[in-house]
């Protein structure tokens, strides 16, 4: 099970599947945040200095130059994701890479987000078209990727942007198929290499066809 009670109770709602599975995170592998919450920061009168690939410590009051205290960043996350539909948009090729497969697998999208946001951002994937399940965590990934697989040993490759997830993923499920990919691919060199194993894609466009041939589709 999940180690996260509130996403292994959406993870029970789920249907049994026995197809290959894939599991994508959201925010800048189906949906870009790393481009739009500048702007929005900007708009409260922060900006985001990126010296390292994390928040804290790099959000800055424009008018005073002080950093953004932890609670100030999670005021700031949260008023983002309330409206996110207003700024985040799909990333070029997800939709189609994504729906070029749909029908012969199971897809999953599994966010890290409070799950107190969980029903805004469903309501804004519907929108876009994208009625894949998405369950939400507050913990690692790899427990949710683990129960969501069930115990019949089917293919599961997983997608994200964080190298940390991907390590979760491979440690729970060590034959995961896992994927690195980024909204944006200048800011690899700020976060720690991948671990091994994991495929380092650039784009959907290469990610869709290496993702059905590990998957077998």
């Amino acid at each position: 099970m999940s180690d996260d009670p509130e996403t292994a109770r959406q993870i029970a709602e789920l249907s049994l599947d026995e197809r290959p599975l894939l599991v994508l995170d959201v925010d800048d592998v189906v949906l870009d945040f790393i481009g739009p919450f500048p702007r929005f920061l900007a708009r409260h009168g922060y900006e985001l200095r990126l010296r390292t690939f994390r928040l804290l410590g790099n959000i800055h009051h424009v008018e005073t130059g002080l950093a953004a205290e932890k609670e100030q960043i999670a005021e700031l996350i949260d008023a983002f994701f309330v409206a996110q539909a207003e700024w985040q948009t799909l990333l070029e090729g997800a939709a189609d890479a994504i729906g070029g497969f749909a029908d012969r697998i199971e897809i999953v999208m599994l966010t890290a987000m409070p799950h107190r946001h969980r029903e805004t951002r469903r309501t804004y994937l519907d929108r876009l078209g994208l009625h894949y399940p998405l369950v939400t965590t507050e913990m690692a990934k790899g427990p949710a990727i683990r129960s969501l697989r069930g115990t019949g040993g089917r293919p599961v490759a997983f997608v994200d942007d964080q190298p940390r997830n991907l390590q979760s993923a491979i440690e729970t499920v060590p034959d995961t198929h896992a994927f690195h990919l980024m909204a944006d691919n200048s800011l690899r060199e700020l976060l720690p290499a991948p671990p091994e194993g994991v495929t380092i894609v650039e784009n959907w466009q290469e990610a869709g066809p290496r993702i059905a041939t590990a998957l077998g589709v």
